[in-house]
């Protein structure tokens, strides 16, 4: 397991509250309420380690298959259903949708390799994200990825407590199925528009893993 980039200063910040937050018990608090000052230490100690694993990249078998559409990232699967996408192919698409809680791995992979044609940032709101409106209403990145056999659009979309998504590609960009394409910060949810007719390979409620569990075959 290693430690993302996005999450180097965020790490440094925690360490530096940790330290000071326990210097401070124990000085003027641990000599008189001791286990006040131990309670402190542990709570401090376990949100810091918290914060380490929210930003961890666990060695795993990653699934590379050019007729297959791989999950972008962790979490469950919430929705899928024929949708409207008025963004970019202004037609019916399959959309299947993943729920990102604070406890799974952030970082977002390439669902497909391909060559991107398609990348937009959109300011908006921080719905919860399983509200269906999420999709259109909230802050959000989209990205398309075209290769021979398709297009497939990859939306992060931030949530109630995720404000900040950070995406890599750019247009005209050649790009590798499971490379790293972003990473969204403490939780949300990313969506996925496939071609009508793909075959599905998960159900609602399905827990997935980014870059190993398949989606979809074109």
């Amino acid at each position: 397991m290693t430690i993302h980039k996005e999450g180097y200063r965020s790490i440094a910040i925690g360490a530096i509250v940790f330290a000071v937050i326990n210097l401070l018990s124990f000085y003027f608090i641990s000599f008189s309420y001791p286990l006040l000052s131990w309670l402190i230490f542990i709570t401090s100690l376990a949100s810091f380690l918290f914060l380490i694993s929210f930003f961890r990249i666990p060695s795993r078998s990653l699934t590379l298959d050019t007729l297959k559409v791989v999950a972008p990232a962790d979490g469950k699967v919430v929705v899928i259903e024929e949708a409207v996408d008025e963004e970019y192919f202004k037609e019916k698409r399959l959309q299947v949708s993943i729920f990102m809680s604070p406890a799974n791995v952030h970082v977002n992979r390439n669902p497909v390799t391909g060559e991107v044609v398609y990348n937009k940032y959109h300011k908006g709101k921080y719905l919860v994200a399983w509200n269906p409106k999420s999709s259109t209403e909230n802050e959000r990145h989209s990205v398309v990825i075209r290769n021979e056999n398709g297009e497939v659009l990859v939306k992060q979309i931030a949530g109630a407590l995720a404000k900040r998504i950070v995406n890599y590609l750019k247009v005209g960009e050649k790009v590798e199925q499971c490379a790293e394409m972003g990473f969204i910060k403490f939780g949300s949810r990313v969506d996925l528009l496939l071609p009508l007719g793909s075959k599905l390979n998960v159900k609602l409620n399905e827990v997935v893993k980014g870059g190993v569990t398949v989606i979809a075959t074109l």
